[in-house]
């Protein structure tokens, strides 16, 4: 540097070499994040913290899960998320034994999360937290925090965006008629409506065309499908679909049509049943009077032989009373 200085004698430095030396003074200067620790164990790294004066307009979303060391099964907890949010995740463990021993790691899914959470101890009781923002649906799914001591103890996160309410049975409506089916989404606002009708595996986007369907979105959150002149083939597994920022959510509604003569099915098995066995008791009538009518007949003629034989019996008894009478007399 001296002798560059010499040559350019009384000069005053450009620009540009000022520029040359600020930028190698500031790579020699040792970091000041460097020399300093965290005063707490909670203090976000200067990255998070950049991140969450970025997002500071969104909404905090804080959740809290408790275990114990005798925490038989996981504990899980489902967050409904509409829209991007600030995300703040806090597991406490309380244990009798030694903290030092416990191992507390973070994951999404299977996905180990590294130096990404913080952890602190107050008494018997181990916290660990966990902040970060959700912008897009691969953020969203399941975050899961650890607690590996003699046996691991676990506290499940689950992110996901509103469900929506469809119809839980079957609507039930007749050839010629007209339907509505109807999906809400409680206390949501959805993005866009989607309608969609199962076709095999597939399914079919809803078309408003040839005046068969009509789709009303009066209200956001809320959409009807009407459907028209309702031919048999109309039946099947309808789907309504809501986006949201944070991804979609489905309803599925199963529409049943059926003929006018469906209904009148069993009452017609009904009078089939009253015809078949009135006419069974009819034979049993005729077939009981025929067989009566028969025995009746036979009484009779063994009635009538034995008169027959009652008087032949009689004139050949009264013959030798005659003849006695008669002989008597002479």
């Amino acid at each position: 540097m001296r002798a560059l200085s010499g040559r350019l004698g009384a000069r005053a430095p450009t620009p540009r070499l000022l520029l040359l030396l600020q930028c190698l003074l500031a790579t020699a200067r040792p970091s000041s994040a460097d020399d300093s620790a965290p005063d707490s164990t909670f203090t976000s790294p200067p990255v998070r913290e950049e991140m969450l004066e970025r997002y500071s307009n969104f909404s905090l979303e804080s959740h809290n899960i408790s275990l114990t060391e005798h925490s038989s099964m996981p504990v899980e907890k489902n967050i409904t998320l509409e829209r991007p949010s600030n995300v703040k995740l806090t597991c406490q463990f309380t244990t009798s034994g030694d903290l030092n021993a416990v191992n507390v790691t973070w994951k999404k899914e299977d996905e180990l999360l590294e130096n990404n959470y913080l952890v602190n101890a107050t008494g018997s009781t181990l916290y660990t937290q966990y902040r970060f923002t959700i912008i897009n649906s691969k953020q969203m799914g399941s975050y899961s925090c650890f607690f590996q001591e003699e046996k691991e103890q676990k506290g499940t996160f689950n992110f996901k965006v509103p469900e929506l309410h469809g119809k839980n049975k079957p609507l039930i409506s007749y050839v010629g008629d007209s339907t509505v089916l109807t999906c809400k989404c409680q206390n949501c606002v959805p993005l866009n409506w989607t309608w969609y009708r199962s076709n095999g595996s597939l399914q079919v986007p809803v078309g408003v065309q040839m005046n068969k369907y009509v789709i009303n979105d009066t209200y956001a959150n809320e959409t009807k499908l009407k459907i028209k002149q309702l031919l048999e083939e109309d039946g099947g597994s309808y789907w309504c679909r809501a986006l949201f920022q944070l991804g979609e959510s489905e309803g599925h509604i199963e529409l049943v049509v059926l003929s006018y003569l469906v209904p009148l099915k069993p009452f017609f098995a009904i009078v089939a049943e009253v015809v078949l066995l009135v006419a069974i008791i009819l034979l049993c009538e005729k077939y009981t009077q025929k067989n009566k009518k028969h025995s009746d007949e036979g009484r009779e003629f063994e009635q009538i032989e034995q008169l027959k034989s009652d008087d032949s019996n009689g004139i050949e008894n009264n013959v030798p009373r005659l003849r006695k009478n008669e002989s008597a007399g002479q």
